[in-house]
């Protein structure tokens, strides 16, 4: 068994890691683009051809732990040269749902895309997928993604468990532990390739899904009227604060594309819990004037974007509202309106603060936090190696509260391990 990682040593987002057994069967798990710089647009060395043409020599198939762009971004350029793609039943419906949406205003770019996406395969948790001798079983993990699976990977006689973006803090967080304990301990991992997002960020309590729903009722509560901004598809943050909404009596209102959005996961998700269903939500666009009525009454809690739409949305309506009465709710990542942070993004900051509103910062991350990671670790305790990826540079995985043999284990650059090979490039 060889394994490659292409790319997520040493940054968060663009990870490719690639599996090849002695027979030369190879599968990649992510393909993601680089994240962008702030508002420039994303630079990435697999736009061009003859790049990814080197990288999918051989490729016998992709599958994506979840659809975010950093993760899936390259699906036409595989769709072309006839390599299966595999991702979770929801994911795919999501993201057929966003590529229609953009494919609407006539990009061929989108429309591609979207074809592309038309032939994804999808497959069902802890179901083993062969693509010759390599196998491949899935298991859900709780992500801002709603639809997000760590892969445990058979090759060459070698497991390998690939976590993908996790955390245990969402409203779906508490399976991970039971997930492990009961499907991955028993498979005896060999190599663990995990993420390490939070490594070097602030290593105080990540606040759990559940807590940030109550801290958004205490916000409804002191505010009449809110705007609020949050990843259109993350769905444990919609029903936070759908729930949050319904508890202050206000009116939950959305767009085109989140009601599209949110009817996907309510035919998906909301089948097996009344957690991931909004039968109150409103359109704006045909709500206009019960919106209006509401936001002079209890209120009205307004799910924005970005684009011209909801900014004129909100030129119809804030001329009506009480500035004194009226907050704009951030909940994404904060380096987005850091005039400081390398990510930040100036259209961002200028629309988040277009109008003279109280603004409030709540949100919680993706992703899994020192305590999970270093849990993860020790409870899959792999017997040869610990690879971790999508995590910045300077960040030190040895300073998790981790056995001093687990830490022996962690390796960032190349080597061999038991007739493992590990390339890093």
């Amino acid at each position: 068994m060889t394994i490659t990682i292409h790319r997520g040593i040493d940054q968060i987002g663009g990870c490719i890691t690639e599996i090849a057994s002695a027979n030369g069967t190879k599968i990649l798990i992510d393909l993601g683009h680089n994240l962008p710089s702030g508002d420039e647009p994303t630079v990435d060395k697999y736009e061009d051809d003859a790049t990814i043409d080197d990288l999918l020599k051989g490729v016998n198939a992709i599958f994506y732990t979840h659809p975010h762009g950093d993760h899936v971004g390259f699906e036409t350029q595989v769709s072309k040269r006839g390599i299966p793609q595999y991702i979770g039943s929801v994911s795919k419906e999501l993201m057929l749902l966003l590529k229609e949406h953009l494919a609407f205003t006539g990009n061929p770019k989108h429309k591609a895309e979207l074809d592309a996406f038309k032939e994804f395969h999808t497959f069902v948790a802890k179901d083993k997928i062969p693509i010759k001798d390599i196998t491949v079983t899935p298991y859900f993990v709780s992500h801002s993604a709603p639809d997000a699976y760590m892969f445990v990977i058979e090759c060459d006689g070698k497991k390998v468990l690939h976590t993908g973006d996790f955390r245990d803090h969402g409203y779906r967080g508490k399976g991970l532990l039971p997930t492990i304990s009961k499907y991955i301990v028993r498979r005896k991992i060999d190599v663990l390739i995990t993420e390490g997002t939070m490594l070097s960020r602030d290593d105080s309590r990540l606040m759990t899904e559940n807590e940030l729903k109550h801290n958004a009722i205490e916000l409804f509560r002191n505010h009449r009227n809110l705007f609020v901004m949050c990843s259109s598809m993350d769905a444990d943050r919609l029903a936070s604060f759908y729930q949050a909404a319904l508890a202050t009596g206000k009116m939950f209102v959305v767009d085109g594309y989140q009601w599209k959005v949110l009817e996907t996961v309510e035919n998906t998700l909301g089948t097996h819990s009344s957690l991931y269903r909004f039968p109150a939500r409103r359109y704006f666009a045909k709500h206009l004037e019960e919106i209006q009525n509401a936001a002079q009454n209890k209120g009205v809690v307004m799910m924005v974007r970005n684009n011209q739409k909801c900014r004129e949305f909100i030129d119809t309506i804030y001329p009506t509202l009480r500035p004194e009465e009226t907050c704009f709710l951030y909940s994404q990542f904060l380096g987005y309106i850091m005039k400081e942070h390398s990510a930040f993004q100036q259209s961002t900051y200028d629309f988040v603060h277009s109008r003279d509103w109280h603004f409030e910062y709540l949100h919680t991350s993706g992703h899994a936090s020192r305590e999970a990671l270093a849990m993860v670790c020790n409870k899959v305790n792999p017997r040869l190696a610990i690879i971790p990826i999508h995590r910045e540079a300077e960040s030190d995985f040895r300073s998790l509260d981790i056995t001093q043999e687990l830490k022996d284990k962690v390796h960032t650059e190349s080597t061999t391990i038991e007739g493992v090979k590990i390339i890093i490039k």
